[in-house]
């Protein structure tokens, strides 16, 4: 068994964390690769091995790792989908940030989720990814797992959005902005933004408006097997477009069309984890004093 690592190399407070990682999985004698510029991150902290192997890209896992460790937040693991693309490596989130929606594995439970691993304790939790597609080359990498944004970048007038659904008309909103969410990133910015929680296996996407004008429109659910198309208007000249946390800017020129990728990103759950649990402790449900 093999395992990559990825972390960002920018959080002094995850290095202890960081380390019982590597530790961790010594002990249970499981290699591991970790991702050059955080090994370099690390290095400069903790002692370890100058013979630590290393990788930069989604080359150098496809086909050659069997499972892949994301150090940090949700954040450090949206970036994983970038490293992992269509080859299916499964992840496994390992938590340092606050909340850790999607990385669920903490400090307490660590060790154990590893010794699991290496049995084969674990279940798969595919999760729905979306891809944009445009008249011009926005992103490197055109997929994401929780959401693709359309905002206004002057702060001062809001845009309208022109929505089809496989072609047909929608709507249009005038907002600050519009995102299309799949389930798993149901419970990100849409959440924020009023959007309903929608299970992970809905096979659904969500289109929020963000600060609509007309307060009657609110968020909608459709399925995922929609071609969701939008052309976006405005005083301004130029809008902000994001995939999860990657941003370009655009103009009115640009066609967008959102649509289902044609391959998940697979999720590592073990024994007592499932999105129910998830739910009522990162949410604090279930607080009340009649519970």
């Amino acid at each position: 068994m093999t395992i990559a690592i990825y972390g960002r190399p920018v959080n002094e407070n995850q290095l202890a964390l960081a380390k019982n990682v590597l530790e961790f999985l010594s002990d249970a004698k499981i290699e591991y690769i970790v991702h050059k510029p955080y090994l370099q991150f690390l290095q400069m902290h903790c002692n370890l091995k100058e013979t630590t192997k290393t990788f930069n890209d989604h080359e150098d896992l496809k086909g050659k790792v069997d499972f892949l460790f994301s150090v940090g937040g949700d954040g450090t693991l949206l970036d994983t989908i970038m490293l992992i693309k269509d080859s299916m490596i499964p992840v496994v989130g390992v938590n340092t940030g606050r909340l850790g929606f999607l990385s669920g594995i903490s400090e307490n439970t660590l060790r154990l989720a590893i010794e699991s691993l290496a049995k084969g304790h674990y279940s798969l939790d595919p999760r729905t990814m979306l891809r944009l597609e445009t008249n011009s080359a926005l992103f490197e990498h055109n997929i994401a797992l929780n959401e693709f944004t359309i905002h206004k970048k002057e702060t001062s007038s809001m845009v309208t959005i022109h929505a089809y659904l496989n072609g047909e008309y929608l709507n249009s909103y005038w907002a600050d902005g519009i995102m299309i969410s799949t389930p798993t990133g149901s419970t990100g910015y849409s959440l924020s933004c009023g959007g309903p929680i929608i299970m992970p296996q809905s096979e659904s996407f969500v289109i929020t408006p963000i600060a609509p004008h007309n307060l009657n429109v609110r968020p909608m659910v459709v399925s995922d097997k929609n071609i969701i198309s939008l052309e976006v208007e405005g005083r301004s000249q130029n809008f902000m477009a994001t995939l999860d946390s990657r941003s370009a800017t655009i103009d009115s020129s640009v066609q967008l069309a959102v649509k289902k990728e044609a391959y998940p990103i697979n999720l590592i759950r073990f024994a007592n984890e499932n999105f129910l649990n998830t739910l009522r402790k990162k949410l604090n449900w279930g607080l009340d004093s009649r519970n």
